[in-house]
């Protein structure tokens, strides 16, 4: 990975600051986006002097405003990016929704990395072959999506899973319409299931929280969990493979939801409204 620019996000702590530390010791060169200030400072600190550059950017991605600033200083820095690693996750209880009119878990784990990757596109296609790579959980299985609603539905489920279900079934979906849409360009985009990882995702699970730290018990590492989207960062082995789900280094089959082409592609039109994104982006042009 020397000489590459990996840019991975939510990278403060959990899976994103394990992943951020196995590529370093690959020699990557790191563009981090965290948004605890402390612990960013603390990451830096561990990476200097493992060979690559190490670039801190802070935003909380739970705002549209903010993930738009942190693409343009990455895009205005970054001419070229190699991987995207759309890691930053998080789960609420009860419903709110943040000043952009959606709902947050929703915000967080499908509007962000929407958003994002769409703004990094000419950075990687300029890096081309490139990657990126999705974090999303096998909660997808249980999503329910109404493609009318995306940003404001209310079923938030028991500790929020549903809704914590639902945002992962969209980033599968966009994950492969993505894929769809960059055919031939050497823009490669995968998503995978990190494994039941201990991580403090759940912190805002509300009453199942004393249960998520019981099972947190039998849950792998951070570092364990990491080992698929460092794979799918780094590898050689899955150079040119698109449009896929992974869970412990292996392909395998997302739900049925997931392949239903007309709702990704009313996903991707309706999230176009909803970021007010530019439908004649590379990506929205593709299709």
């Amino acid at each position: 990975m020397k000489g590459k620019t990996v840019v991975i996000t939510g990278a403060s702590s959990g899976l994103g600051r394990e992943t951020a530390l196995a590529l370093a010791d690959m020699e990557a060169s790191l563009v981090l986006v965290c948004r605890d200030t402390e612990k960013a400072a603390a990451l830096e600190k561990k990476l200097t002097g493992k060979g690559g550059q190490v670039e801190i950017h802070i935003g909380d991605l739970l705002l549209q405003r903010e993930v738009r600033r942190v693409a343009e200083e990455i895009s205005n820095r970054h001419p070229k990016i190699d991987v995207l690693v759309n890691n930053a996750g998080t789960n609420f209880f009860s419903y709110a929704k943040t000043e952009d009119g959606v709902e947050r878990t929703m915000a967080v784990n499908y509007f962000t990395p929407f958003l994002l990757t769409n703004m990094l596109l000419g950075g990687l296609m300029a890096g081309a072959p490139s990657r990126v790579v999705n974090v999303a959980s096998s909660a997808h299985y249980s999503g329910k999506l109404d493609s009318d609603r995306i940003a404001t539905d209310r079923r938030m489920g028991v500790g929020g899973i549903g809704a914590y279900g639902r945002s992962k079934l969209a980033l599968v979906l966009f994950t492969y319409e993505f894929a769809r849409r960059m055919d031939g360009t050497g823009v490669a985009a995968n998503c995978l299931h990190p494994g039941a990882v201990r991580t403090n995702i759940w912190s805002h699970a509300g009453p199942l929280s004393p249960l998520t730290r019981l099972a947190s018990l039998f849950m792998l590492s951070s570092a364990e969990g990491a080992d698929t989207q460092v794979y799918l960062s780094s590898s050689p082995e899955v150079e040119g493979i698109t449009g896929r789900y992974f869970e412990k280094r292996k392909e395998k089959k997302s739900s049925r939801t997931s392949y239903d082409v007309a709702l990704a592609t009313k996903l991707w039109m309706e999230s176009e409204k909803l970021t007010g994104l530019d439908s004649k982006t590379a990506a929205g042009q593709r299709m």
